[in-house]
């Protein structure tokens, strides 16, 4: 029997239940998918597809409809935060439903912002080898991007290495899948915290990552930034997905962004078996793909695959692309779309749901807004500035040694010439922030750092990156006769903080040397650049010790260089102390062990090259020439690289021996241990990459020659020795079949253990049954 106590009682109960109802999505208690169905239930047409868009935190104030993405503006970190406080600010409080956008910040290597800690770039990452540092490196540029607000970085690239022509190369970890597969989830992990975690969320102090460029897009026609791929669907399938396979199964990557390009005729942004059939349906890929800046645009106006806006849209949300970059330019008519019945409002629900997910699992509706507070002691703090110049000296590849003229002894030189365009000038790279010598370490500067009063450094700039002035010529010799030894430091520089569809203007102290690496600066000659090579010669002539430091964003040709200059270092774009590492690699501070993460090619026309070809891509003739005896694959030349993907040389060596496996015969359901001895040989202390591949096998279809399969640096006092262990099992053996099914075929196979993809020095034969 209801007492009037009692009715009060419910009512009032009901009434606590019907408020807490209404604000069910706001409830961080409450289970992710049901505040993805209540906060989706109460959205309007529009509301919806405002979430699928993107404007920039200065501008999304003049819109009572809350954008799905806010960018990052190209400032610095203070105003970076202030205007990330006010536009979230706004969303939560002055649109009708307070969703709190997603902002996204270029983090390629660091946050693309003045203030934050400038890393070595992506290809220079590579060449650590060391998915350990990488996995420190995300974690510490998610900690200073996160102070300012960002909640996604645009990062990392998942594409191989395959064209040197190609600007974008700076970008890239490696030519392999493997390896790049190892670094990118290492970089997700440590910028979005351990996967175990983050498919339930991501840390306030964590970032979401966008892996990209989904699919080939590294691969294009003459090398030439956002042409086709010519490629079929097994080397598809087994190079150029594997990476982004391992992104989304081992890291749990947050979101997706489909490339630029087209294969076979349909570009990614509209491209169903890549973003349906293969992200979603195989891989069961829950994140949101977050579409390339103008990328929705381009199927109008660029590949011309659709005849209107409304027909991009159509291409797009049909392909599964949920939230469009830049300028609500195609999606703007999804509204009017779905009112037409020419799409169901259900597909934009879908995309929406993946976008508001993402919001939920970071924590967007209950994220603190960004404290300008912390700025000071969470950017650019000592310990990521020392992890900036650790990676850029476990990246640095002594390439040739004639003779030890490396390390240098600081005892026995008086004076050193310091040569070169890119001896007094820093270059990180593309999507960097600046280029200001004021901002990092040069060459010049770090030698000048490390000598001190001891050694007398004689600088000349000889010329410019570019151009044909040699007005500058005899200065530098004259500097290099007056010096002991001569370091000449060539290279290229690169677009600073430009992408496609999105342009910055540098501050006007940047340097004025015109682009020629990054995005959109390809090349047809992979040769030294300008006139940067007879400025070398010149300097070689004068009979001086001479060593070559390389920085830029791709490799070159320098097969003479190779042939006459006794001691070479590629050092990429080495970050912000990047001169203090070049320094401390000279003068053996510090032993290199930067191994190359993709093979050198003799020349332009030798171009593609990598190591894990099939047998019929080095011709049949096997019989090659010279311009003094011509031959045959090729007439003149080998088709050898210059210098092998996993090469590098030492200030010291590594003996390797007593190779084991554990089963020479094994099934699907086993395990093989593979483990061998390395001892460090040599009189200093030094990092090895040991390498091991899988290859020899005959399979249905044709396969690499060799694939790297597992690698591990270690590192060694003179004289120790220790057993490195590796395991591996029939899915490193998979291959796709001519049935396009993912199989483990019978057969035997060797187990190589390499210093390089040109140097096995220990081999077991091995049989799967």
């Amino acid at each position: 029997m209801f007492t009037r106590k009692t009715s009060v009682l419910l009512c009032a109960a009901l009434l606590l239940g019907t408020a807490a109802n209404a604000q069910l999505y706001k409830n961080p208690k409450v289970p992710v998918p049901q505040r993805v169905a209540d906060l989706l239930k109460r959205m309007t047409l529009e509301e919806k597809v405002g979430q699928m868009s993107m404007s920039s935190l200065s501008e999304s104030k003049n819109s009572k409809i809350a954008y799905g993405v806010l960018e990052s503006p190209f400032s610095n970190v203070h105003d970076i935060a202030l205007q990330s406080i006010a536009a979230k600010k706004y969303a939560r409080e002055q649109t009708r439903l307070g969703i709190p956008p997603i902002q996204i910040g270029e983090c390629l290597h660091g946050q693309l912002a003045a203030g934050a800690t400038t890393f070595p770039q992506a290809i220079a990452q590579g060449s650590t080898w060391n998915p350990g540092l990488i996995r420190q490196m995300g974690a510490a540029i998610a900690n200073e991007a996160s102070t300012s607000g960002v909640d996604e970085a645009l990062s990392p690239l998942f594409d191989l290495i395959r064209d040197a022509r190609y600007g974008r190369v700076e970008e890239c970890f490696a030519e392999d899948p493997y390896l790049v597969g190892q670094l990118g989830s290492a970089f997700v992990i440590g910028m979005q915290g351990d996967p175990a975690k983050t498919h339930q969320s991501f840390a306030f102090d964590k970032v979401m990552c966008t892996g990209k460029h989904f699919a080939a897009y590294s691969k294009p026609i003459a090398g030439m930034n956002l042409a086709p791929a010519e490629i079929g669907e097994r080397e598809l399938r087994s190079m150029f997905l594997a990476p982004f396979r391992d992104a989304v199964q081992e890291a749990n990557i947050a979101a997706i962004m489909p490339s630029y390009n087209e294969i076979d005729g349909i570009p990614a942004h509209s491209n169903e078996f890549l973003l349906k059939q293969v992200l979603r349906k195989e891989w069961n890929f829950k994140g949101y793909v977050f579409s390339d800046y103008g990328g929705l645009s381009q199927l109008y106006d660029f590949h011309k695959v659709a005849k209107t806006k409304a027909d991009a849209a159509i291409l797009g949300i049909t392909a599964g692309v949920d939230l469009e970059a830049a300028r609500p330019d195609i999606y703007a008519h999804l509204v009017e779309l779905v009112k037409a019945g020419k799409i169901k409002e259900s597909q934009v629900d879908t995309a929406v749901a993946r976008i508001l997910t993402a919001k939920f699992k970071a924590g967007l509706f209950e994220k603190p807004l960004a404290d300008t507070a912390q700025l000071k002691s969470r950017l650019h703090t000592p310990e990521h500035i020392k992890l900036s110049q650790q990676i850029a000296e476990e990246s640095i590849i002594l390439l040739k040694n004639e003779n030890s003229l490396l390390p240098l002894n600081i005892n026995k030189i008086k004076s050193l010439a310091v040569i070169g365009p890119n001896a007094n000038k820093v270059q990180y790279g593309d999507y960097s922030f600046t280029r200001d010598n004021l901002s990092g370490v040069t060459a010049l500067e770090g030698i000048k750092q490390y000598v001190g009063n001891n050694v007398k450094v004689n600088y000349a700039q000889g010329c410019e990156l570019s151009g044909t002035d040699k007005s500058g010529f005899a200065e530098a010799v004259k500097t290099a006769n007056e010096s002991d030894a001569v370091v000449v430091v060539l290279g290229t520089t690169s677009v600073v903080f430009q992408g496609i569809g999105w342009n910055g203007q540098a501050p006007a102290n940047e340097p004025k040397d015109p682009f020629t690496c990054g995005e959109g600066y390809d090349v047809t000659d992979i040769n030294p650049q300008g006139v940067q090579r007879e400025l070398l010669q010149e300097i070689y002539k004068t009979g001086k010790p001479v060593i070559l430091v390389l920085v830029h964003g791709r490799p070159w040709s320098i097969s003479w260089e190779k042939q006459n200059i006794p001691a070479i270092l590629e050092a990429w774009y080495p970050g912000e102390k990047g001169g203090a590492a070049i320094a401390n690699i000279l003068f053996g501070k510090v032993n290199p062990s930067g191994r190359l993460n993709m093979s050198v090619p003799q020349s332009t026309g030798h171009i593609p090259v990598f190591y894990n070809y099939v047998n019929s891509a080095k011709g049949n003739n096997r019989e090659p020439g010279t311009i003094e005896k011509p031959g045959r694959d090729y007439v003149f030349s080998s088709t050898d690289p210059l210098f092998a993907f996993g090469y590098g040389l030492s200030y010291t060596s590594f003996k390797y021996d007593n190779l084991k496996v554990s089963k020479t015969v094994f099934s699907k359901k086993d395990q093989v241990s593979v483990s061998l001895d390395v001892k460090n040989t040599g009189t200093m202390a030094g990092k090895e990459v040991v390498q091991l591949y899988l290859g020899n096998k005959v399979n249905s279809v044709s396969t690499p020659e060799m694939s790297l399969k597992r690698f591990s640096k270690i590192a060694l006092e003179p004289g120790e020795t220790k057993t490195v262990s590796f395991t591996i099992n029939s899915n490193d053996l998979a291959i796709w079949n001519r049935q396009m099914k993912h199989v483990t075929e019978p057969g035997t196979f060797d187990v190589m253990i390499a210093k390089a993809a040109d140097n096995v020095v220990l081999k077991k034969q091995l049989e799967f049954r």
